[in-house]
């Protein structure tokens, strides 16, 4: 597996450790203000970081007792200059307060970085799963092979 430069591999580690903490505030820090969101859920898009806080606050404060493990695999980096593009595929797991798994799902995601300051912000975001063209549903469970 290739090294991430450490202040892009802190990109990912603050994205799996807010979203288990349920911590708003170190999550969207990750964000720069004109951010521009392609999420998978309910909303086609999100322009700006008020419009992303809104949505955080209702995933985070909708799951309940449960924390949410994220876990990135594949990542892959482009760094040119003081953009960088990644991608990654991304498994959640809910996890109840005794530990047990209770459900997960993968998807992909596109970051798209800027550095600004020495620090690395999200400008751009895109999560997809594919989707059956029979049933039109998305296809969560990630099939390797």
């Amino acid at each position: 597996m290739t090294t991430l430069d450490p202040a892009i591999q802190h990109v990912f580690d603050t994205y799996s450790s807010s979203v288990y903490a349920k911590d708003e505030a170190a999550f969207l820090a990750l964000y720069d203000a004109d951010v521009h969101v392609f999420d998978m859920w309910g909303q086609w898009e999100y322009r700006g970081l008020e419009a992303w806080r809104g949505m955080v606050s209702n995933w985070f404060g909708g799951v309940g007792e449960v924390r949410v493990v994220a876990e990135f695999a594949q990542i892959e980096v482009s760094v040119h200059g003081d953009f960088a593009l990644a991608h990654a595929i991304l498994t959640f797991k809910g996890v109840g307060p005794d530990g047990t798994e209770l459900r997960q799902m993968n998807n992909r995601m596109t970051l798209a970085l800027q550095r600004k300051d020495a620090v690395w912000k999200i400008i751009h975001e895109h999560t997809s799963a594919p989707a059956d063209f029979e049933t039109g549903k998305l296809i969560l469970n990630r099939q390797v092979g």
